[in-house]
Order: structure tokens, then C-alpha cells, then sequence
């Protein structure tokens, strides 16, 4: 890492890269399969860095709540570590899926296993493992109670409207989950299963917010704000790494590329990531790039790894 003293200051880095992307705003497509989300003004963007230290760095709508969507599943798979450890590789695996998010065809080439966490089945079976001894209230419940932990804030909810958009429109979705069940790799009933997944993506933060509650992934598996010890040392690093290979969907490799850090992306136009040892951020742009991601949010994090050298790759 270059040294930060030696440069403009991090606020100053963070207020140059919003100020150059400005103009750009409202480019990219907003996810409009979704129907609430649809609705989202494009040319919203904001962008918060919280360092291992405790010093919050903000630029444009940083407190605007939006949908976390997908970034969601970071927190669903870290509860599922957590209850059912290492045996849940045995129900999803841990390598790039190379397709869409939501593709059924890989889903059926192998035999009902989603390929990784972090795709729509993936993340669906996820909230099939952690629904086990709960009512879906019951977990949707803890899922809110789990990320307000995280960040250290109350005031994180879930969007219904939201969540109601997409249990009416996402029959894709209900695929996936059914064709699942068919192979026997759902435990519990679909309809049961789909609840849970449509309400922790619709879980609303602003990217304050979200920068919190992956900074336990950047401290080594502790919140070094609050002294929570989340996740062993060991388990950070694994959910890092599949952050940084499965992270972006189709996407990860060019991610992984151009800014060279661990990051989990949303269809709401978020995207968390996480500089091992130094920072957790957070940025949200709606308008989305042709994988699914946001454009302006990973131009972003590419300017920010480049301007302060944060690549795990190396500055």
C-alpha cells in the first residue's frame, strides 16, 4: 500500500473520483425486471470508506438507503458457515459459475448443485440450510438482527415493497428453486425457502451502512469498532476469496482485473468491498453494466485500488 500521508488524504481521493464520475451519472440500466426497482433514479450515486481504524469517508449519497440486494448473500452465507460450518460445500460449490446469475442451465448440467453461494440458486439453497428449525419469520428475523449487529445500527430494515416486487415478478426465481426441489436438493417448501431469499435482497442500508457491516471481513473476522469477533481469522480469508472469484456473477474475472479486490455486487446497483487489513466500502450507482453490476460503482473501486494502491495484487 502506498503510504497515505504522502498523498491528498483518503477524503480528498474519495471527493476527486466523485466529482470525475459526476458527469457520467445516470449512465448504465437500471434493473427493470424488478419492478420497484425500477423506480430508482439512475443518477444516484454515492460512495463511504470505513478503515480498520474507525474513520468514516463519504462522497455523494452515501446516506440514501437503496436495495443491498445480492450483497446479501455475503451475510446469508456467513450465518450458514456459522451454523452448519464446512458441511455446507457438500450443497454448493465454490467456483465460478462463467454464467448469468440466474442461468438454469448449469443448474440442470449439474444435477441441481449451484455452482457457488453467490448465484441466484446458490444463495437460494443457502436460505434453504439456515431455514432448518425456523419458521421463515422466524429467520427473516434474524437475518435483520444479524446485519444490524454488523454494522452496529438499528435502524437497517427490510423494504416490503421491494420484497413484494420481487416475490410477484421473479419467476425465474421460483424456477430455480423448483427445479432444485426436483433434484432433491431443497429441504424445506419452495414457497417457504423463496421467503426468506426475497426478503434479505430486499434488506435497504445506505452504503454507510454497508460499509460497517463488512468490516468484520477486513479486520481479519472482527468489527474493530465494536470488538464483535464475527468469523474466525481462517473463515474472513475463505469468504474474501470467493468474494473476489464469485462475486460479480460472469463478471468476477473483469472485476477481479480492473480492481483487484474481494466486492460483492446487487442488482440495486451496490457494491461492497474489502481491502484486507486496511478498509471495508461501499458504493451504489443503479445503472447497471452489462453484467449486472454497476458501472459508475465499479469504475469507482477501480479509480479508488489504483489511487491508493489497496489491490490485493499488489499496488
Amino acid at each position: 500500500m502506498r503510504d497515505l500521508e504522502q498523498q491528498k488524504g483518503l477524503q480528498s481521493i474519495i471527493d476527486d473520483i466523485y466529482r470525475e464520475l459526476t458527469p457520467r451519472l445516470g449512465e448504465g440500466r437500471v434493473a427493470d425486471y424488478i419492478p420497484q426497482l425500477a423506480r430508482v433514479d439512475a443518477r444516484h450515486f454515492g460512495m463511504a470508506v470505513v478503515t480498520t481504524g474507525g474513520e468514516l469517508y463519504r462522497a455523494g449519497d452515501a446516506e440514501v438507503p437503496f436495495s443491498i440486494q445480492s450483497i446479501s448473500k455475503v451475510f446469508t452465507l456467513t450465518l450458514a458457515l456459522g451454523k452448519h460450518g464446512e458441511n455446507i460445500w457438500s450443497r454448493v460449490g465454490r467456483e465460478p459459475s462463467g454464467s448469468a446469475f440466474n442461468s438454469v442451465v448449469q443448474l440442470e448440467h449439474e444435477g441441481g448443485k449451484p455452482r457457488n453461494p453467490f448465484i441466484n440458486a446458490g444463495a437460494i439453497r443457502i436460505s434453504d440450510l439456515i431455514l432448518a428449525g425456523h419458521t421463515p419469520k422466524e429467520l427473516i428475523g434474524e437475518i435483520v438482527r444479524f446485519v444490524r449487529y454488523l454494522a452496529d445500527d438499528e435502524n437497517i430494515v427490510i423494504d416490503h415493497e421491494v420484497a413484494r416486487s420481487e416475490a410477484a415478478t421473479g419467476y425465474r426465481n421460483i424456477a430455480l428453486a423448483n427445479f432444485m426441489r426436483s433434484f432433491g436438493c431443497l429441504d424445506h417448501p419452495v414457497e417457504h425457502v423463496l421467503g426468506v431469499y426475497f426478503h434479505h435482497c430486499a434488506l435497504a442500508m445506505t452504503c454507510s451502512q454497508l460499509a460497517r457491516s463488512g468490516l468484520f471481513l477486513a479486520a481479519g473476522g472482527t468489527n474493530p469498532l465494536t470488538g464483535h469477533s464475527v468469523v474466525s481469522r481462517q473463515r474472513a480469508r475463505r469468504i474474501n476469496a470467493l468474494m473476489l472469484t464469485c462475486g460479480h456473477y460472469d463478471g468476477s474475472g473483469d472485476f477481479a482485473y480492473r480492481v483487484g479486490l474481494p466486492g460483492k455486487s446487487g442488482v440495486g446497483g451496490g457494491i461492497m468491498a474489502v481491502a484486507p487489513g486496511k478498509a471495508s466500502i461501499a458504493v451504489w450507482s443503479p445503472g447497471l453494466n452489462d453484467y449486472g453490476n454497476s458501472l459508475l460503482g465499479s469504475l469507482a473501486l477501480e479509480m479508488l485500488a489504483a489511487r491508493t494502491g489497496w489491490s490485493v495484487f499488489g499496488p
